[in-house]
Order: C-alpha cells, then structure tokens, then sequence
C-alpha cells in the first residue's frame, strides 16, 4: 500500500441507542461490542489511525482502557450524535475540524459488524489501492428468493424452481466499512462516490447487530469465525485462580468456635476435574494462606497450591509455575477479582473475572467480563468457554 498516503479509520459510536442501551460497548463474547473492529484494525498494518467519534465518556473511558497504539478519541458534537442524525454529520464534522489532505484514505467502519476481520480490511485496501474505484462499499451474496408486492417473483421463475445453490445470488450491503478517500467525501458529502466498487464478504458477516436477538445469532457466529479461528492465541497449558471472590463469594464466615470458614461451589470443583480431563496443569495462588485452602486444593487434586502471595508476588509465583513446568506465561489463564491480582491478569494469555470483580479489574486491556460472581460457579464459566474454544 501507497504510505505516503495517511489511512484513518473512522469509528462513529454514540451513547443513545433506543433498542440496546449502550450496546457499542455491552460485552459480546466476555468484550465490549467495539473492541472487536478496534483490534482487527489495529493488527492492520494499512491503518495508520483509529478515530472513536463519540458523545459518551463512559464510551471514551471504555475505548481507552483497551491501549490500543493507534487509537484516539474524538468527541463529537451532541447535535450530531442524536437518533435522527446521520453518520455522514458526524464525518463531516470531523473532517471540518481536522485538517486531513484530500488524498488520504478515510475508512468508515460500524461497530455493530464484529466480525469484519483484519484480513478484510487488508484485501478491501488492497482493492482500492489498485485505482480501478473511486470508493468501495462491502457486501454479502444473498442466494433467498424474493418477490414483488404484487406477487411476482424478482430473482427465480417459480415454475421451475431452481437449488439455492444454483442461484448467482445478489449482493447485498453488510455496513461493516466503506473505504474512500477524504476529497471525494467532502465534495460529495457522503461516503460513497464516483466510481464505486464492492468488496464481497463472507456470508456469514450479513448480520449487524441492532435488536436484542441479533446479539445471540452474532456469539454463536463470533465463537465459530472469530474466536476460534484467533492462531494468535497459545494453547493453554495452566490454569490459574484466585480464591477469595474466585472460588469463594469473598465472605468472612466464622463457627461458634471462631472457627474460619469458606464456602466453596461444587460447579467449579468439576471444573478442576474437566481442566484435568483436557490434560490442563491447575493452580491456585492466593494472597491467605490457610488449611481450608490447603484441603479444599488437596481435595481438587490442584497441581500448585501457592498461598501468602500478595501484589506483584502473584505474578512472580505464577512465573516459578511456568519455569517449572517449561511453559510461557501466555499459556496460562488466570481468574481474579481484586487489586492483588492485576499484574498477574495482564500478563497471563487468557485472563477473566468474575461479575462481581471490583472495577479496575473489569477494565483490564482484554478480560473476559464473565457473568456470574465470585463463589457461585465462575470458575466453571471460564474452563466452559475455554475447552469450547480450544
């Protein structure tokens, strides 16, 4: 690609949203509905910069807590931002307040398609850097049947009713990005001008998500196409969980004795035993250190029992772990819900937390937001989601 000419990415998110409150950033597969676009372009060599126009600081604090590199925020203006306006105001008014040359490259991406993926946006550029376009729109190949009002059909005789398969199919517009150049945006005042070619996506990427049942067709196509398919991620070869708030509800409980006790769930004892099954090394490293965690594991048969580790001291134990066992410390997944646990959750290869984890966990760069608290079978949400996508 042409680098002397600037590539923008373009990302409108607002916070009104009639049918899914906030929905740009309600989780979708453990993370924010925009994280996905916003990774697969930021692994995009061809982007140079990832604009998020919003009216929202709770958008804005979401999106930063990503530290994406190529990311920046641009506060759009609120009567730009309403249920009536258009996407082309808020381009518009970008470009109106930033000075962008006109040859630059300006891509306008939708964060309700997550499953538009690096590589189309590196072929759709591609594409457009052979100068056969003016402007490049993306969309899908529909093999349905349709007809008119009137009761004739528009695309196949049905007298003689051909396969599915046998039909050319028509294209039709995904929304997942449009791909121009910042002149022709401005003399045009739309996305799309003069010369227009389409990028033809998968199949499967046809759906955007707008209604509340469009988000459980989208996890079940997110898990088959996307996640996956991620050759990034390492096998995990260690999992790792906190106990207090983790394994437990975080409760103080004591006998009329004073004797300490914890409540532990038995969905996330056979847990430990599907990670065993899956030939997956288990840990627990805790910041207490008692003889109910120390049964509870013996129990559990856990592989490493660490207890007494505070802070950064979680992230060191878990490193002794992976030395020991010949391993990276992004072949572990680890679970934890509080302060302690942070360095050891950025820097594990899969790092979840359970719903009721204090905030600064939850804006972790990459967690995986699950939806049950702490003590009530987390852990086992996690190693379901794990062995389903090994």
């Amino acid at each position: 690609m042409n680098k002397s000419k600037i590539c923008t990415a373009f990302i409108p998110v607002r916070g009104g949203s009639k049918s899914i409150p906030l929905k740009n950033i309600k989780k979708l597969c453990g993370k924010p509905l925009v994280y996905w676009v916003i990774s697969a372009l930021e692994k995009a060599d061809e982007i140079d910069e990832i604009i998020v126009a919003t009216d929202s600081e709770q958008i804005e604090d979401v999106v930063l807590s990503f530290n994406f590199k190529k990311v920046r925020i641009y506060r759009r203006m609120p009567e730009n931002a309403g249920d009536t306006s258009s996407t082309e105001s808020v381009i518009l008014e970008y470009l109106e307040k930033n000075s962008l040359p006109d040859e630059n490259i300006f891509i306008l991406v939708q964060a309700t398609s997550p499953l538009t993926s690096t590589e189309h946006f590196s072929e759709a550029l591609r594409m457009y850097e052979e100068n056969k376009y003016d402007s490049i729109l993306t969309c899908v190949r529909n093999y349905r049947f349709f007809w008119n009002e009137n009761g004739t059909s528009i695309n196949y005789d049905y007298q003689s009713r051909p396969n599915r398969q046998a039909l050319n199919g028509q294209l039709m517009e995904n929304g997942a990005f449009y791909i121009n150049n910042v002149g022709n945006i401005k003399k045009s005042k739309n996305r799309l001008s003069g010369k227009i070619g389409v990028y033809e996506m998968p199949e499967y990427t046809g759906i955007e998500i707008d209604e509340p049942d469009d988000w459980i067709i989208i996890e079940n196509l997110m898990n088959k196409y996307v996640i996956k398919k991620d050759s990034n991620r390492k096998k995990i070869k260690l999992f790792i969980s906190d106990v207090d708030g983790v394994l437990t509800d975080g409760g103080m409980y004591y006998s009329e004795n004073g004797d300490e006790l914890k409540k532990f769930n038995a969905k996330d004892g056979m847990a430990f035993q599907l990670l065993r099954e899956a030939g997956i090394k288990t840990a627990i490293i805790t910041s207490e250190n008692t003889k109910i965690v120390e049964r509870r594991a013996k129990k559990l048969n856990i592989d490493f029992v660490i207890q007494g580790e505070k802070g950064g001291g979680k992230l060191t134990a878990a490193q002794a772990i992976c030395k020991d066992l010949n391993i990276s410390i992004d072949e572990t997944a680890y679970i934890g819900d509080d302060i302690n646990c942070v360095e050891l959750l950025k820097n594990a290869g899969i790092a979840a937390c359970p719903a009721d984890a204090i905030q600064e966990i939850k804006h972790i760069s990459g967690i995986m937001n699950l939806k049950t608290n702490g003590g009530a079978g987390c852990v086992r949400e996690f190693v379901d989601y794990m062995l389903s996508n090994e």
